[in-house]
């Protein structure tokens, strides 16, 4: 009984005042239904108050060895696990020198790749290869060219609602993680393919979606996917396009056009500025770039008096070197 107890406290009523998601909160349920099924099956049927940090080690270790997770999945299991128990201590339900995620060890950080992003090339391919001669090939070519030209995620994009978008301000106000609102601007070329699809779709009711479903509703999440997955196929694109990738590529194209990365950081809607700062990579090829500029190469003749048959003392003698 007290595993429901302490789960719905945690779901329906600590995380929704943290102000998370429902797909979040959904996300976490499941982590703690795998957590305690552990627990109960494993442990005899171990009360959440009754386990210790030794406990969740060797689930942590369950999860490495008997179900293959990577450290990026374990190091999630274990912040949920510890943000309940947070949360019970918080709530006056456990004891705070008995929550067992106090002395628990510190996880290894999970290495954060950045994927092979687009180049400018492939990114004007993806945009041109809608059917601009139906409004569906409108909507889909300004969907392209707003998760480009801005960065936000397919679910904020889902979520735009027309009064979201003021043309004339040039700007599009966006709900992005945690309930967290942002206002972001638009190039002018952005406005223009926006505005052109708002006349082609014609008027929609207060609170509909910006992009309009074949049947009316609005653009889901999934379907946004499916469209830019669809065009970079169309566009023969050879590498796995998604929103999300478009987003990566909107950050290192503005890294590299010299944008701030604070700046950067108010622009994605990240709450900390060490989300950010995975953008600031460099690629072999800036590597080589950069290696180029070097003035070294006006500095120093070109030693072609060096022949590979020219053979050249070790070093020189004592009376060489003194005259």
């Amino acid at each position: 009984m007290k595993w429901d107890y302490w789960t719905t406290l945690y779901l329906d009523t600590y995380c929704p005042a943290q102000g998370l998601q429902p797909k979040t909160i959904a996300a976490y349920a499941g982590t703690l239904r795998m957590f305690r099924a552990y627990i109960t099956t494993r442990l005899e049927n171990k009360d959440p108050d009754e386990v210790v940090t030794r406990d969740v080690l060797e689930y942590v270790d369950f999860l490495r060895r008997e179900r293959k997770n990577g450290d990026a999945a374990v190091n999630r299991q274990a912040t949920v696990v510890k943000n309940l128990y947070r949360a019970m201590v918080a709530m006056n339900q456990l004891e705070y020198r008995r929550n067992p995620m106090v002395q628990f060890p510190k996880i290894r950080g999970v290495h954060r790749k950045i994927a092979d992003t687009l180049n400018e090339e492939e990114v004007a391919r993806l945009i041109d290869a809608p059917d601009t001669d139906t409004v569906l090939g409108q909507r889909d070519r300004a969907l392209l060219v707003l998760l480009y030209g801005t960065g936000i995620r397919a679910s904020e994009c889902s979520g735009i609602d027309d009064e979201d978008l003021d043309l004339s301000a040039r700007t599009v106000r966006v709900l992005g993680k945690g309930g967290h609102q942002r206002t972001v601007p638009l190039k002018e070329e952005v406005v223009r393919i926006l505005a052109q699809y708002r006349l082609v779709r014609g008027t929609v009711k207060t609170g509909a979606g910006f992009f309009q479903s074949r049947r009316g509703g609005r653009l889901s999440r999934n379907a946004i996917y499916e469209r830019v997955r669809k065009y970079a196929r169309e566009a023969r694109i050879h590498k796995k396009v998604s929103p999300h990738r478009l987003r990566h590529t909107f950050a290192t194209h503005m890294i590299r056009a010299g944008v701030n990365p604070q700046v950067l950081k108010d622009l994605l809607g990240h709450r900390l500025i060490t989300s950010t700062q995975i953008y600031l990579h460099m690629t072999a090829e800036d590597l080589r770039e950069a290696a180029e500029l070097h003035p070294i190469g006006r500095l120093i003749g070109k030693v072609a008096d060096l022949l590979p048959d020219v053979k050249l003392p070790f070093q020189k003698t004592h009376l060489q070197r003194r005259a």
